[in-house]
């Protein structure tokens, strides 16, 4: 299956010939690929149920895609929604319209698109470590780089709820792949026109179709990223005049075709209106506005309006990097250890041959990919990494930076696999940085998690979790902010996810760290994504029983049970604390108090609902003839509120919320 190459690898030594022969895919690795993707990605499509916040509110907008047959506009509730592009939406809809209404069936497409992120990982690092990888498996950077894409912290928890970064990922990934191709295949007709190397025109015109898929995913920022890489890597291998063999007019052409329609049609149909003022907003103001200017502009100013997202420090943001990509990260500092010294090698070999020239192959064809690897994965990180240094960020925004972390710590493994003494030296490096810092973290986790498997409190009966848990909601603007409600008492509910975490914990540190040291690398990497692939699972477990506190699915499957066709229903709060009502019930809500955030802007548009209610309002609704359910996270307080108004009954109560109602 695999492809013949020439001699044992290194780093510094001559490998492959410029340009690498391309690497057959091995059956058994896409085999492993597949497997790690379908335990941790298809199978937990199916439960548990929506979370509250983004997770449903961009599945409902899909819905409602549907339901009005609109996919210009996005709705939610009712009401216009311009914070996002469209692609997620099409997406989710596209996904229902083929399966039936079900959350399994919206998140259906970014499980197959971290499936497609997984092979186009393999893909560029077989095309980057061909040359470094043991030369009876040249596709073993590839492999190693997806399993660590597959089994890493960030990806996995970034893909529980719905949104877009690991898209971004995606096409980032694919955005380099095909620059590198393109500008590989301009190279060999510039030196020879007549030449019979391939044309770089195909790539070039996939390269502008990935660019704006990425900005129908997130907006500018799809943009900004691969054009940065792709200029700064022309400008430092001082290679600009390949410019115009990349075919540049047919590239934007491509790009326009595929970006544009939906920006046009939805400034066409969105035109400004007259705004209110004293709240910060411009006198008029319609969908270029909030999307072109308050989403991207004044987002990365930290100036949006309404300021409803957390700002996390540089130093966490760091920090947050390091655990995203772990427990791969712990290969890292060697890794970029050696693509430094590659860069500066090539660097002052240029500077004393040709001060003028920096490129790739001039003094040594044989390292290109080195080269090429090391100055590609370096810049891609320190772009996405630096920008959101700079700018305003949330702690996943470095999700687009990890796979190419990834693939630097799998061509590192892979080339510690190779039989020469730098090789060795590299071995021994990962084994040190294993037992020095991988062991001993996973140790105490498993400690830890060993302890309260055993000794926190048996629950009382009839106890939940939310009772048992501690409430900090100056945290909560984090997307895991609920993690730090955890308490001691409440560890008492997750014993069987601590004991598998524990396990994976052990199998991750200590027994990878064993057959490290007694030099089988291969069997360590894997049983590392196997401890990993343990603790993870372990993760959805827990987030299964903290799904009544993050969602609402089961008050809403209740509503279906028992309210009838003109029934109100309502939420005591902003929309993103009860946004599963929507999509479970597929009924619109109103809202009391709840006219900010994320309905905040579309609700100043003409036809947008009534269906914000004050505290006035709710009284005269519930002593009124209509029958209301009152999803609300203070039931005795507003029990005792509204008996004043009219009898109230408890329908349900789970997760610290009650749905109340003044009629039987």
């Amino acid at each position: 299956m695999l492809v013949e190459t020439s001699s044992p690898a290194r780093w510094s030594s001559p490998t492959l010939p410029w340009p690498n022969r391309p690497v057959r895919w091995n059956l058994r690795s896409i085999g492993l690929i597949v497997f790690a993707w379908f335990v941790l990605q298809f199978c937990g499509i199916f439960s548990p149920g929506l979370l509250d916040d983004v997770d449903s509110i961009y599945i409902e907008i899909a819905r409602e895609m549907l339901q009005r047959h609109d996919f210009v506009t996005p709705y939610i509730n009712g009401i216009r929604f311009f914070d996002k592009p469209p692609l997620m939406y099409w997406m989710a809809a596209g996904s229902m319209h083929i399966f039936g209404i079900s959350d399994w069936a919206a998140r259906l497409p970014l499980a197959v698109s971290v499936l497609a992120l997984l092979f186009a990982v393999y893909a560029l690092g077989n095309r980057l470590f061909a040359a470094i990888s043991p030369a009876a498996n040249p596709d073993r950077g590839g492999f190693y780089s997806a399993l660590a894409i597959a089994t890493a912290i960030g990806p996995y928890l970034y893909t529980r709820f719905f949104i877009p970064d690991i898209l971004i990922a995606l096409w980032m990934t694919l955005a380099v792949h095909l620059f590198l191709v393109a500008v590989e295949r301009a190279k060999e007709r510039a030196k020879d026109d007549s030449s019979e190397a391939s044309s770089p025109l195909l790539p070039s015109l996939a390269f502008a179709a990935v660019l704006a898929l990425n900005v129908l995913t997130k907006g500018l920022i799809g943009l900004i990223f691969p054009i940065a890489f792709a200029l700064l890597y022309l400008a430092i291998t001082r290679q600009f005049p390949l410019l115009r063999r990349l075919h540049l007019l047919a590239a934007t052409a491509v790009f326009l075709a595929i970006a544009a329609p939906w920006h046009i049609l939805a400034a066409i149909r969105n035109p400004a209106i007259a705004l209110p003022s004293g709240l910060g907003l411009p006198a008029h103001g319609g969908w270029a506005w909030f999307y072109l200017y308050n989403e991207h502009i004044a987002r990365f100013l930290a100036r949006r309006i309404p300021h409803d997202y957390g700002q996390t420090p540089v130093w966490l943001f760091w920090l947050y990097l390091i655990i995203w990509a772990m427990p791969w990260a712990t290969f890292l500092p060697t890794a970029i250890a050696v693509h430094v010294r590659t860069l500066r090698s090539s660097l002052w070999s240029n500077r004393t041959s040709n001060p003028l020239s920096f490129d790739l192959e001039h003094l040594f064809p044989e390292q290109a990919r080195q080269n090429e690897a090391a100055l590609s994965l370096l810049l891609w990180a320190a772009l996405v990494l630096g920008f959101f240094s700079l700018s305003s960020r949330q702690e996943y925004y470095s999700l687009p930076a990890i796979p190419a972390l990834a693939l630097m710590a799998g061509g590192i493994l892979a080339s510690a696999e190779s039989s020469s003494l730098t090789a060795v030296r590299q071995a021994r490096s990962l084994q040190n940085w294993s037992i020095w810092l991988l062991l001993p973290i996973t140790t105490l986790v498993a400690l830890v998690c060993g302890y309260f498997a055993i000794f926190a409190p048996r629950p009382a009966h009839g106890a939940t979790l939310s009772t048992l848990l501690a409430s900090n909601p100056e945290l909560y603007n984090l997307s895991l902010g609920h993690i730090f409600d955890l308490t001691g008492a409440a560890m008492g509910l997750f014993r069987g996810p601590l004991i598998a975490v524990a396990l994976g914990m052990i199998l991750t540190g200590l027994v990878s760290t064993l057959l490290r040291v007694r030099r089988l690398p291969y069997a360590a990497n894997l049983t590392l994504a196997a401890g990993m692939l343990l603790t993870l699972l372990a993760a959805h477990s827990g987030l299964g029983r903290f799904n009544p506190i993050l969602g609402s699915k089961d008050l809403a499957l209740t509503l279906n049970q028992v309210r009838a066709p003109g029934d109100l229903i309502v939420l005591d709060g902003e929309f993103t604390s009860g946004s599963t009502l929507v999509f479970y019930t597929g009924q619109p809500i109103h809202l009391v108090n709840g006219r900010v955030n994320t309905l905040w802007y579309g609700s100043f548009w003409p036809d947008a609902p009534q269906v914000f209610e004050s505290e006035a309002s709710l009284h005269q609704l519930w002593k009124g003839p209509r029958r209301l359910f009152l999803l609300t996270y203070h039931g005795q307080a507003r029990q005792e509120d509204l008996a004043s108004a009219a009898p109230t009954y408890v329908v349900a109560e789970s997760g610290g919320k009650t749905i109340l109602t003044n009629k039987r």
